[in-house]
């Protein structure tokens, strides 16, 4: 699966490998990274020039021996639980600063919540999502949304995408439960209101969906009018206040 393996979901019998699918060339062109980094001196003037080194600022820890500050287990989603990747599984990045991020990707683990977790901080696996989703609705992160997730078998997609799994198999309908679905579509409604992502099914896809597969993950029974349905509820929910104590 190489640096941009898929996850663990049901493959289809047939067509494209994953490792083919991972040497296909990203279809949106070459990213902020790869126009600054290694060299080559700006020509353009005005708007162009400003831009340019706009970009140079927002790569300075890119450069050799300096890195951008991480705080450890920082959650991005405050509802989730930390455990970490195992870095073989993930690439660093600054997202949405090198690769805008304008998808969520639903996959299905074909296994237990504990076998995914387990799987993911196995650095032979070469693949992982950023959160995963338990049939009882808790959700544990175990990649920042800022990092690239080795997830879809599509490397412009990973670049672009945050992936959510969710335990259960595909050929399973009673794994989808009630708790993972309406977990999971606060968890994407938070994502898609971090990153001015549109909540439509062009912009929240299915790992099946992405260009050169050979999975066929969530399957026929996620039930996407449901789910997004879910989504929209929970992107227009008011946000809790807090309780005035009462003074005394």
């Amino acid at each position: 699966m190489g640096n941009n393996g898929s996850t663990r979901g049901a493959r289809k019998p047939s067509g494209k490998s994953a490792g083919s699918a991972s040497r296909k060339k990203p279809a949106d062109g070459v990213s902020r990274r790869a126009l600054l980094i290694g060299g080559g001196a700006v020509a353009a003037a005005g708007t162009a020039a400003v831009l340019a080194r706009d970009r140079v600022k927002r790569l300075w820890w890119q450069v050799p021996g300096v890195e951008k500050p991480r705080k450890p287990g920082e959650l991005d989603y405050a509802g989730a639980t930390w455990v970490a990747a195992s870095e073989a599984n993930w690439r660093r990045a600054d997202r949405p600063d090198d690769f805008p991020v304008d998808r969520v990707i639903i996959h299905v683990t074909q296994g237990s919540f504990a076998s995914a977790v387990k799987v993911f901080q196995d650095p032979a696996h070469q693949a992982a999502t950023h959160y995963i989703v338990g049939q009882d609705g808790r959700v544990v992160q175990m990649i920042r949304e800022l990092d690239v997730a080795y997830q879809a078998g599509n490397r412009s997609y990973n670049e672009r995408g945050v992936g959510i799994e969710h335990e259960g198999f595909v050929d399973r309908p009673k794994d989808l439960t009630k708790a993972m679905y309406e977990s999971s579509a606060r968890l994407t409604a938070s994502i898609c209101a971090r990153h001015g992502i549109p909540v439509d099914r062009e912009h929240i896809i299915g790992h099946v969906e992405v260009p050169g597969t050979d999975h066929t993950d969530p399957g026929p029974h996620w039930d996407w009018d449901r789910y997004m349905e879910l989504v929209r509820r929970a992107a227009t929910a008011p946000t809790p206040t807090p309780t005035a104590k009462a003074s005394g």
